[in-house]
Formats: structure tokens, sequence, C-alpha cells
């Protein structure tokens, strides 16, 4: 088949989608298909005059890709396009995803998760990888995410949606209940998280957490281990156990060799691994996502798991947790990569 592996964007995590999407385009390459690696963002302004050939580059236009320390600054990005323009898609990409069989969305994050770019390619009938926009969008948005889980009797922290000013902060770091967990409403990757250890801590949270746009949210921190559970299809992955190496599991822990510990299966009870599974193909099923999703959760020392989010595009290089899940059922990344193409070809898309 022809795909075009859909990669970068603006987003945040624009170098962990860099990252997975090259992974992805060499694995279904391996397989024998005409996989081509395409920026959204910078798309191809060099494009050949027959763009169909683009699907017979030897190499898929495969980049060198690496997840830095921080995250990337996009006003560097856009100021980097040839030409500029505020336009999501760079030359030649739609025309290039209209000509192939179905896109690989390797996106992560705003501009990628949020169910605009599946909005568009619905418009223009063009198949993709995973969920659609709809399911996208409601996943993305924490809030509304955590209004679903409740409506769903899925167990989340406590939480409240803040809406406050420069000069609400000193009033808000004094009576907001502690422990605490700020974040962004959009975020991914530990991007726009904050675990604040005290008030001084909270109020410099509360500033902070602006920068990564959309709403605030303030959730009741719970402690206990950290899990993650992908949902593949109809099925629920084994259980991935997280044990960060430092307090604060932020960007660079997370994509940083020695950084945390990723047991899997996960040490925990035949009992424990079933709740784990079920509350993830709920959530999955009750915001109508498809193919395949990784919900994060908190197992307390009580033994009460609480789901925290879910993830509709996670990340999907060969160290990846999904992968890792997928391993551990005897599928080999190659083969998951091919049957997310194969299961999102079945669906019947708005278009």
């Amino acid at each position: 088949m022809k795909i075009v592996v859909l990669a970068g964007g603006l987003s945040s995590e624009r170098a962990v989608s860099l990252a997975t999407s090259r992974a992805v385009c060499a694995a279904l390459r391996e397989k024998g298909h005409q996989a081509v690696f395409v920026d959204l963002f910078f798309g191809l302004p060099d494009a050949p005059e027959n763009l169909e050939s683009v699907f017979d580059a030897p190499d898929g236009l495969c980049p060198s890709a690496e997840i830095a320390e921080q995250a990337p600054d996009l006003d560097a990005v856009r100021e980097s396009r040839a030409g500029g323009g505020k336009c999501l898609f760079g030359p030649n990409v739609l025309e290039l995803c209209r000509l192939s069989d179905i896109v690989f969305l390797g996106l992560h994050g705003r501009d990628g998760e949020d169910g605009r770019v599946q909005a568009a390619l619905d418009l223009f009938g063009v198949p993709y990888t995973g969920s659609g926009y709809l399911a996208s969008g409601l996943a993305m948005d924490k809030a509304m995410a955590k209004r679903l889980m409740e409506s769903a009797g899925i167990p989340t922290p406590k939480w409240e949606l803040l809406r406050y000013a420069e000069s609400d902060i000193d009033g808000l770091a004094e009576t907001l209940p502690m422990p605490c967990v700020i974040k962004c409403t959009t975020g991914g990757s530990s991007l726009g998280v904050f675990l604040p250890d005290d008030r001084d801590a909270l109020r410099d949270a509360l500033r902070k957490v602006s920068d990564y746009g959309g709403e605030v949210i303030m959730e009741e921190r719970v402690i206990g281990r950290e899990l993650t559970v992908g949902v593949l299809g109809d099925t629920a992955l084994p259980a991935v156990e997280i044990v960060p190496a430092v307090k604060e599991f932020d960007y660079r822990a997370k994509y940083q060799t020695g950084g945390a510990r990723e047991i899997c299966p996960a040490p925990i009870t035949p009992e424990q691994q079933e709740e784990a599974g079920r509350l993830a193909l709920l959530l999955h099923k009750t915001l109508g996502l498809q193919v395949y999703s990784r919900t994060d959760l908190l197992l307390d020392k009580e033994g009460r798991f609480w789901c925290l989010e879910v993830n509709s595009l996670p990340g999907l290089t060969g160290a990846s947790l999904v992968p890792k899940e997928a391993a551990a059922i005897g599928m080999a990344y190659p083969e998951l990569c091919e049957e997310i193409v194969r299961q999102s070809l079945r669906l019947q898309r708005r278009g």
C-alpha cells in the first residue's frame, strides 16, 4: 500500500512525533509497503512534478530523529519554514495524502490529537489511522474527558477547572487543597503538568501553566504506582508499571535514558491486571476511540485504580509503551504498525 506517515506539526510534542513517525515508516517499509515520511508543517516544497513518484523514494524520505532534553521552540519552527504562511499543512501535504491508500497519523499533542487534522482528512475523504475527529478532541481535552469518566463511573481523582486572572493567583495559592496537581487541559508528554509541594510552588505553577495554552485543571494528588494500559482493537494489552528514577517525571525524564524503569508486564495480581484492562477498555469505548489508545492510571495503597487520562495517539517508537505491551503478547513492532493500518482501513469514516 501507499502510506503517508504524517509527522511533526506544531505541537510541543513535535520531537516525539518525529521519532514515532520515523520508526513507523521504517517498520511499514519492512513489511513491504510504500511508506513515506512527511512533515505536516514543512511538507514537500521541492516535490517532483509527478507527485505520486514520491512513494518510490528508496529511503521513504525518513530523516534522523532524536528527542532532545527540551521541548522544541515552536516559534523558531514556524519561522524556519520557507515562504512562511500560517497554514498547518505544508506544501503538497494534502495532495500527497489524497494519493495514498491511508495516512498513518504519527502526530502527538495539539494539531494532531485534538481532532482537527482528522476532520480535515475526513472532508477530503482520506483514510487515516486511529480515532475520528470527535473522539480525538474529547480525549485531548482533559476536562471533557474527566466529565465523561465521571458519567461512566470511571474512578478519577477529584478535580476542578480553574479560570483566573493574574490578580487571583495569590488567593488561589492559599486556598486550593494540597497536595494537588496543576495541569493544562491539552498538554502531553508531561508538559504543562506541575506537582507543587508547598504553596509557594503552587503559586509558581499557577503562573507557569498558562504558557502551555488551554484551560487549567487542579486535580487531587493521588499517591500510588504509575501504570499505563494500551488498547488494541477490543483488547486491553498487559499493563506497564513506570518507576521514575527522579522525583519529577517530566518531559526530560520521560524521554532520556535512565529517566525511569518500565516494567512490562507490570508486577500486579491477575485480578488487578483484569481491572486495569477493564477500565482502559471502558474509557476507550466511553470516548468513542477507535483502533488503539493508551490509558494512564494510578494504583493507590488501598488497591484502588484511578484513571488520569487517555492518549488517542500514544507514542509508537520501538521503545514506547504500547509497542512494549504488544511485544509482551508476542506481537513484533512491524506487526503492530501493520495491524493498526489494517484495523483503521476497516472503519467507516465520514467523508
